[in-house]
């Protein structure tokens, strides 16, 4: 008990300078995302003074990615995502493959064992969730509703694409312990247990309707419960665990006014998600890691941001294009998990591991700032 109070302190005080950093950004015209991502560079290890405690930190980061990614499973139509935005089905899968394709095949030119360089393509294949949401959520966006839609419906099928990719891929190369059908048998059962769950939610939130206390610690424990459960013993990125548990529940009535009372609570923690990012950055790692840091933003743009520009714009997706390509032109959150494999298997070396962490707050901060540009409006008006 006696380290409470510093802790609670380091939170509030890591928030208060957070909140402080991302004013200065709006001032500056900036996304306030660009002010959190400074402050975690500035309280991390690696840099001098004040050190905040990041084990503590990604706790609260991943609270939020939970209720972030749970209250947009909430939000989305499932029957709208699958027969107006069908193309989606196609598409993100279609440069989920062919992104990872490209990436793995710069890897081996690059000197990569087949194992990392699978990896590689992956880790550039993938999008952050958090951050797609942050851009349709945020107040100054410039994106119009079929952008947002389209930003979201690829994201989450990018990601569920890119998980059964990785799972193939680790299992080829023989990077996870678990076999194929055993990881099937487990991703099934955790679908089971969810679809279980949200047939059961909303029968007790009926009965607590009026206990608004009570309605929101429900709220709250399931979703962290359920995609706690997927990461931990199903193997499922929790973020997207987060967003199936939400959608599972998506059609109650009681599911609308769940999200609602879930807002504040998700903003708070969300902001520690971007801090924590921040906070992944060590400049001497960074320093000699530079060119693979370079090769790196390169083929990003090379193997996903032109991609998927061309793909919705062949297509005619609704929406803008160039926004939706830049959009979605970071390196996502799941690729820690992916380059963290390869560093333990010693198939990824020291100095990509470190510039694919940079590679993420780099590509989060331009991809922030950068999909404000409208661009051209395409050929023919959104449906």
């Amino acid at each position: 008990m006696e380290a409470t109070p510093p802790a609670v302190f380091e939170i509030g005080f890591v928030l208060l300078l957070a909140a402080v950093a991302g004013w200065l950004a709006r001032r500056a015209g900036l996304p306030a995302v660009l002010g959190y991502l400074a402050i975690g560079v500035v309280v991390s290890p690696f840099t001098p003074g004040y050190t905040a405690d990041r084990h503590q930190l990604q706790l609260f980061a991943d609270v939020g990615v939970v209720l972030l990614l749970f209250e947009v499973g909430i939000e989305i139509d499932p029957l709208e995502l699958g027969l107006e935005r069908s193309r989606l089905l196609l598409l993100a899968p279609l440069q989920t493959v062919l992104s990872a394709g490209l990436g793995g095949a710069a890897g081996l030119v690059l000197g990569l064992r087949p194992a990392g360089a699978a990896l590689l393509g992956l880790c550039l294949a993938l999008s952050s969730s958090v951050v797609v949401v942050n851009v349709t959520r945020s107040r100054r966006r410039t994106t119009d509703a079929a952008t947002d839609e389209a930003l979201l419906g690829w994201s989450v099928i990018q990601d569920v694409a890119g998980v059964l990719l990785s799972i193939v891929a680790l299992i080829a190369f023989g990077l996870e312990s678990q076999s194929g059908s055993i990881a099937v048998a487990l991703a099934l059962a955790y679908l089971a247990a969810v679809v279980a769950a949200g047939g059961f939610f909303p029968f007790v939130l009926r009965r607590l309707h009026q206990e608004h206390d009570l309605f929101l610690i429900f709220t709250v424990a399931t979703a962290l419960a359920l995609a706690g459960l997927g990461a931990a013993v199903f193997g499922i990125p929790l973020a997207l665990a987060a967003f199936i548990c939400g959608l599972a529940i998506s059609e109650s009535r009681e599911a609308t006014e769940a999200r609602e009372r879930l807002l504040p609570f998700r903003d708070v923690f969300a902001v520690l998600f971007f801090v924590a990012i921040g906070a992944l950055i060590d400049p001497g790692a960074l320093a000699r890691g530079l060119g693979w840091l370079g090769l790196l933003l390169g083929l990003l743009l090379l193997t996903k941001v032109l991609p998927v520009y061309l793909l919705a714009r062949l297509t005619g997706l609704p929406g803008r294009p160039l926004q939706l390509a830049v959009g979605l032109g970071q390196i996502g959150e799941f690729s820690f998990v992916l380059a963290t494999i390869g560093l333990a298997r010693h198939v990824i070396p020291d100095d990509l591991y470190a510039a694919i962490l940079a590679s993420v707050v780099v590509t989060i901060a331009a991809s922030t700032v950068l999909v404000r540009l409208r661009g051209p409006e395409p050929g023919r008006r959104a449906s």
